[in-house]
């Protein structure tokens, strides 16, 4: 991982991990412990998500921007799946609260993809390098 992957991470993470603190105090609050267990559970799972989606896409942009592409597309629809499947199985389960854990997953996810967009937009990075040298272009004096 670069080191604007990490600082994107950060940017993400901690805000995410304090409204997860948030919620799992609500949840303790007004569903007592399956509320904070629902609502801890919800912050793990978005954190792990966003986390493997964030050093796979990492790890894939140095080998190509197409398998750069094909990362974030594959651990998108992985996470679907492995999201839908979790839901299915614990869907009848009252070891934690079930609304709490959804209002919490909601709450995590939009504030880490709000994370990671204010991430992006602060870092200072070239899109384009401006050292190219393009073939057949005018080298100035040279051809």
């Amino acid at each position: 991982m670069q080191d604007n992957d990490l600082r994107i991470l950060r940017a993400a993470a901690i805000p995410t991990a304090l409204v997860g603190l948030v919620a799992v105090v609500v949840a303790a609050l007004l569903a007592g412990g399956q509320g904070a267990l629902g609502a801890g559970v919800g912050v793990l799972v978005v954190a792990a998500f966003f986390t493997i989606s964030l050093v796979a896409v990492a790890y894939a942009a140095r080998i190509s921007p197409t398998m750069m592409m094909a990362a974030a597309m594959g651990s998108y629809f992985a996470k679907i799946l492995i999201l839908a499947v979790l839901l299915e199985v614990f869907s009848d389960s009252t070891v934690w609260n079930p609304r709490a854990f959804a209002l919490t997953v909601i709450a995590c996810t939009i504030c880490w993809t709000i994370g990671e967009a204010r991430g992006f937009l602060r870092l200072r990075m070239l899109y384009v390098d401006p050292d190219t040298k393009v073939p057949g272009q005018y080298q100035g004096g040279k051809r």
